[in-house]
């Protein structure tokens, strides 16, 4: 599809109508449709190859120039047809009026799309298939079986209640709107991530990514596990697009060696950028690097930096892809006191980033009997993540961190107190994965218990 787009001011009322009259004085034209998510791909530095249908005329002529512009071959059959205009009208940066030109091209998809793409198909490592519901695509089941034959990655942005024709592809990134048309309306997140990986078995696929706009987006793997990260844009300008933006980068990245769960990170930091733009657009690879870089991608997307295990996995990887050292330490922090405050302090110094792993409540009251603890896990969290000194913080339920470190990785695994580096949990993996173990004194006279010791003699006493 071709996106064109007529921008002019507006300074009055047409006598004709009560519609304003625009003066137009710029005309751009972009890709559109699947020539937007090839042309995003180009962006980010990957090889991309467009195939599809549109006629020929003077739209598919601008058309292939701007593809071809962005450094995307053009391997597009010609059809007996008008090639698919998207006509916008904008005026001070806002949309006034858009207007479509088009008609199916079912009756040429069998005969020009799926010869050509099957004679294309074994010289990429993944696939794309954008629907748009222009008929390009009624036969894709066929196409995504060969492409599973040939052991491609094969991505699906979807379209339309009848799911069934993508069955065994890799990954479908429908959004929320489209999942639910599906499955129905979800009331809670349980209710989504349920009906999601029913959908990923009925459908035998390896994931499904579901957009959710001002929500972020979820991953639901075909193992059971899930993954959500938050939306990341500061503001939002215009969401047009920005579907073709999530699907282009998470193509490329695992055409790039890169997991899923990367992929969507990526994407997720991408479609933050990309929102922010007038009309269809890309994202470079070097925005994208240097939104990672300057702290707008994953490792800040979260508030208050209190992350769930995958999330606080993927702010580590995002550090150590720009050289930095992370820190990690853990405990109670029931009620945090001077001696906690110098100890993550210094901690901190060890390294670029700290990462507090906090017991929660049943694994406190484990350790120091049923009286305690006496704050919540969400209280403690929410006091450490206010500290300067602290970037992260995370919960878990175990006796002892040790699996968590041993995600993690960290350079550098600090406690405090009387310890020595062998007894501490975890600290065998960090050190077989090249990093450090130190121990650190607390300072004198400061400790939980004797808080709270002190309270209940006090309490004692004035009764």
């Amino acid at each position: 599809m071709l996106d064109r787009f007529w921008t002019g001011g507006t300074h009055r009322v047409s006598p004709e109508a009560p519609v304003p009259v625009v003066r137009v004085n710029d005309s751009t034209c972009r890709a559109g449709g699947a020539g937007n998510v090839a042309v995003n791909i180009a962006a980010l530095g990957g090889q991309a190859t467009l195939a599809g249908l549109c006629g020929e005329d003077e739209s598919a002529g601008l058309l292939r120039e701007v593809v071809e512009a962005a450094g995307v071959t053009w391997a597009v059959s010609p059809a007996a047809a008008e090639t698919i205009v998207k006509l916008r009208v904008l005026s001070r940066h806002q949309q006034l009026l858009r207007m479509d030109f088009e008609a199916s091209l079912a009756p040429y998809a069998d005969d020009l799309f799926g010869a050509f793409v099957r004679a294309r198909m074994d010289a990429v490592d993944t696939v794309v298939f954008s629907d748009y519901a222009k008929g390009t695509l009624v036969g894709v089941q066929d196409l995504i079986q060969e492409a599973r034959g040939l052991g491609k990655n094969i991505l699906v942005d979807p379209k339309g209640t009848d799911l069934k024709r993508y069955r065994g592809a890799t990954v479908l990134t429908p959004n929320l709107p489209e999942f639910e048309a599906v499955v129905g309306h979800c009331e809670t997140e349980a209710q989504l991530l349920e009906r999601g990986h029913g959908l990923c078995a009925e459908l035998d696929l390896e994931a499904l990514l579901v957009t959710l706009r001002e929500r972020g987006m979820t991953l639901l793997q075909r193992d059971g596990s899930a993954h959500t990260l938050p939306a990341q844009a500061r503001e939002v300008f215009d969401v047009t697009g920005a579907g073709d933006t999530v699907i282009s980068v998470l193509a490329a990245a695992l055409s790039a060696g890169q997991s899923l769960l990367d992929g969507m990170a990526l994407a997720n930091t991408a479609a933050g950028l990309v929102v922010a733009k007038l009309g269809t657009a890309t994202v470079s690879a070097q925005e994208l690097a240097s939104a990672l870089a300057t702290g707008d991608g994953a490792q800040r997307a979260h508030m208050g930096d209190v992350l769930s295990r995958d999330q606080l996995l993927l702010s580590v990887q995002a550090a150590r892809a720009r050289g930095e050292t992370v820190v990690m330490t853990n405990g109670c922090f029931d009620i945090l006191h001077r001696g906690h405050i110098d100890y993550l302090a210094r901690a901190r110094e060890l390294g670029d980033h700290l990462i507090v792993a906090v017991n929660d409540d049943a694994s406190v009251a484990g350790l120091k009997g049923p009286s305690r603890p006496v704050n919540t896990l969400d209280a403690r969290m929410a006091v450490l993540a206010a500290l300067r000194s602290v970037d992260w913080v995370v919960p878990f339920s175990e006796e002892t961190p040790a699996d968590l470190i041993a995600a993690v990785q960290p350079d550098v695994l600090v406690k405090g107190g009387d310890y020595t580096p062998e007894s501490i949990a975890g600290a065998e993996s960090v050190v077989a994965s090249g990093g450090s173990v130190k121990v650190l004194d607390f300072v004198e006279g400061y400790s939980t218990s004797g808080i709270v010791s002190a309270l209940q003699n006090s309490d004692s006493t004035s009764e």
